[in-house]
C-alpha cells in the first residue's frame, strides 16, 4: 500500500478546495479557489461544471505540491461535494448540456406547488425523508429536460446521464468510465428509497425522469475507481464519496445515536446521528442517509438554513460593508448589542423548519442611530438564531442535544461560538480541525483502503479544540430570540 496520505476534494458552493490529509488527521498541504457564480434571474443560481472541474484540478496540483508528495504517494482520495447541485452532460463527449443548477436555485418552486399537496407531501416523505422542495434535484433535473432544447429525447435515447457534483467529478476523474454516486448524495434527490436504498420507480414516474439518466449508487466507502494518471501524475483509487454534511458527520465522529454536528458555511446545516432507526419529523426536517457502510445504513436528522456564511459574504460583496469576513469577530464584540435590529437572510427563502421559498431577506428595526455595527452583528446572529430554530425542532423530534459540535469556516470566530452557546443553552465544542467535510472524506477513503480499521479508531483521532459554554443569561437570550421569531414573521409569504 501507498503510504497513508489521503486526498480529499471539497467541492462546496462558493469554492473548492483539496486538502491532504496524514494517517492522525492532520492537514499537511492544501490549497482552495473561489469560482463564478452566476445569477441569471432572481432566485436563480448557476455553476458552470466545466470550470469546476478545472478548479478542482488545480486544487489538487496545489495540495499536493503544498505537502511535497505526489499522486503515487496516496492511499486513497474521497470526494465531498455540495449536495443537489443538478448536472447533466453527454454521455459520449461529457460536455454538460447546461450550466448546472445550485441547490439554493429555486426556479422550481412553481412546479413544487402544481406537483403537491398534503398527501402527494406525505407520500414522498414516506418514500425520501424530504420535502417537495426546489431544494433538492429532482425538479432541478426535470427543468433542465424540459428546458434544454432536445434534452428529453436525447435522455430517453440514452445520450445524457445525471450526476449530482461528486458524479461529475468521479466521471471527468475516471476518463467517463464511472457513473457513480453514493448513498448520502442520492437520499437528497427525492428519486431515492431510503428504506429499501434503491431509485424509485414510483418517483421517477412522478417527476418525469428517465431511468437511464441515473448513476449506480454505492456505499460510502467503496471502489468508486481509479483516477486516470493525466490528471495529477499517477493513478490513485477514488475510495470514497459523501455529502458534504454527511462528510462532516463523519469528520466530527458523531457515530453514535444522539449525536449533532452543526457546519458553518455558506449555509448551515445541523444533523443528528439517529442510528439504523429513521425517524419521520413532525417539524418539517429531513430524514437522511447519515452514511452507508458495507450495505449498513445509518440515518441522520437535517435541519437545512440556506444562508450562514453567505450572508458575510454579501455584506462583503454587495453591501461592501466589510472586506473580509475575519473582521466581523471584532466588530461584533465592540457593541453590547443591535439596538434592536435583526437581520434575516431569507435571500433565497427559507429553509427548515419553515420551508417557505418565497421569503425574502430584510433588515428590520432600523433607527436613525442604526450603523455598521449593528448590521454586521445581526447578521452573524442571525446564524446562531437560525440554528436555535433547528435545535428545538430535532428535540422535539428525536432527541434534545447537550452538546453541538461545530466546524466550517465561521466557527474560526470565538464571539459567533460564543453566541452560539448562549442562544443554545448548550455546550458547543470546536474541534482541531474545522475543516471537518474533507476530513470525513478522507477517515472514508481510509476506511475503505485499510488505512483505519473500524469508525472506533477514527473516533479516537477526534479532538476538542475549545469548548464554549453558556454564560449570559437565559431570560436575556429568550428575549432576543423573541425578537428573532418576531423578524421571521414579518419576512414569511403568505402561502
Amino acid at each position: 500500500m501507498a503510504a497513508p496520505f489521503l486526498l480529499a476534494i471539497d467541492q462546496g458552493t462558493t469554492s473548492s478546495r483539496a486538502i491532504v490529509f496524514d494517517r492522525e488527521g492532520r492537514v499537511v498541504g492544501a490549497d482552495q479557489r473561489e469560482f463564478n457564480q452566476y445569477f441569471p434571474r432572481e432566485a436563480w443560481v448557476e455553476h458552470d461544471a466545466g470550470e469546476i472541474w478545472e478548479g478542482v484540478l488545480a486544487v489538487c496540483r496545489g495540495a499536493l505540491a503544498a505537502a511535497g508528495i505526489g499522486a503515487d504517494e496516496l492511499a486513497g482520495c474521497g470526494i465531498t461535494n455540495q449536495r443537489e447541485t443538478t448536472v447533466v452532460w453527454d454521455r459520449h463527449t461529457g460536455e454538460p448540456i447546461h450550466h448546472a443548477i445550485v441547490w439554493q436555485d429555486r426556479r422550481t418552486a412553481d412546479l413544487c406547488r402544481r406537483l403537491g399537496d398534503a398527501d402527494t407531501e406525505a407520500w414522498l416523505q414516506a418514500k425520501t425523508g424530504l420535502l417537495l422542495d426546489p431544494y433538492f434535484s429532482a425538479t432541478k433535473l426535470r427543468w433542465l429536460l424540459d428546458n434544454v432544447p432536445d434534452a428529453r429525447r436525447r435522455a430517453e435515447a440514452g445520450e445524457l446521464v445525471f450526476g449530482t457534483i461528486d458524479t461529475w467529478l468521479l466521471w471527468r476523474l475516471t476518463g467517463g468510465r464511472v457513473h457513480a454516486t453514493d448513498a448520502s448524495n442520492a437520499s437528497r434527490t427525492l428519486l431515492f428509497n431510503i428504506h429499501e436504498q434503491r431509485w424509485d420507480e414510483e418517483l421517477l414516474a412522478f417527476f418525469d425522469i428517465p431511468p437511464q439518466l441515473l448513476p449506480e449508487v454505492r456505499d460510502n466507502a467503496a471502489d468508486f475507481g481509479t483516477a486516470d494518471a493525466a490528471h495529477l501524475g499517477a493513478p490513485f483509487p477514488i475510495a470514497a464519496m459523501v455529502g458534504d454534511q454527511q462528510g462532516a458527520l463523519v469528520g466530527q465522529a458523531c457515530f453514535e445515536a444522539g449525536m449533532v454536528k452543526s457546519t458553518y458555511g455558506t449555509g448551515c446545516f445541523l444533523v443528528m446521528n439517529l442510528g439504523e432507526a429513521p425517524v419521520a419529523s413532525r417539524h418539517r426536517l429531513l430524514t437522511t442517509v447519515g452514511y452507508r457502510l458495507d450495505g449498513r445504513t445509518t440515518y441522520a436528522l437535517e435541519g437545512s438554513i440556506f444562508v450562514a456564511g453567505a450572508a458575510i459574504q454579501w455584506l462583503r460583496d454587495a453591501l461592501r460593508l466589510i472586506e473580509q469576513a475575519p473582521e466581523t469577530e471584532r466588530i461584533a464584540a465592540s457593541i453590547e448589542h443591535t439596538d434592536g435590529v435583526y437581520l434575516v437572510p431569507a435571500f433565497t427563502g427559507l429553509g427548515a423548519p419553515y420551508w417557505d421559498p418565497e421569503a425574502r431577506g430584510a433588515i428590520l428595526g432600523l433607527t436613525r442611530d442604526t450603523g455598521i455595527e449593528q448590521i454586521v452583528r445581526a447578521a452573524l446572529e442571525s446564524t446562531c438564531y437560525q440554528t436555535r430554530d433547528l435545535v428545538g425542532a430535532i428535540g422535539d423530534d428525536a432527541i434534545t442535544p447537550t452538546e453541538l459540535r461545530v466546524d466550517g469556516g465561521m466557527v474560526s470566530n470565538d464571539w459567533v461560538c460564543s453566541f452560539l452557546a448562549d442562544v443554545l443553552r448548550i455546550d458547543v465544542a470546536r474541534p482541531g480541525v474545522i475543516e471537518t467535510t474533507a476530513l470525513g472524506a478522507a477517515y472514508l477513503a481510509g476506511l475503505q483502503t485499510g488505512v483505519y480499521g473500524s469508525l472506533d479508531e477514527i473516533a479516537r483521532l477526534w479532538h476538542r479544540d475549545r469548548l464554549f459554554s453558556p454564560r449570559r443569561p437565559a431570560a436575556e437570550m429568550d428575549d432576543l430570540y423573541r425578537g428573532w421569531m418576531d423578524a421571521v414573521a414579518r419576512v414569511r409569504s403568505k402561502l
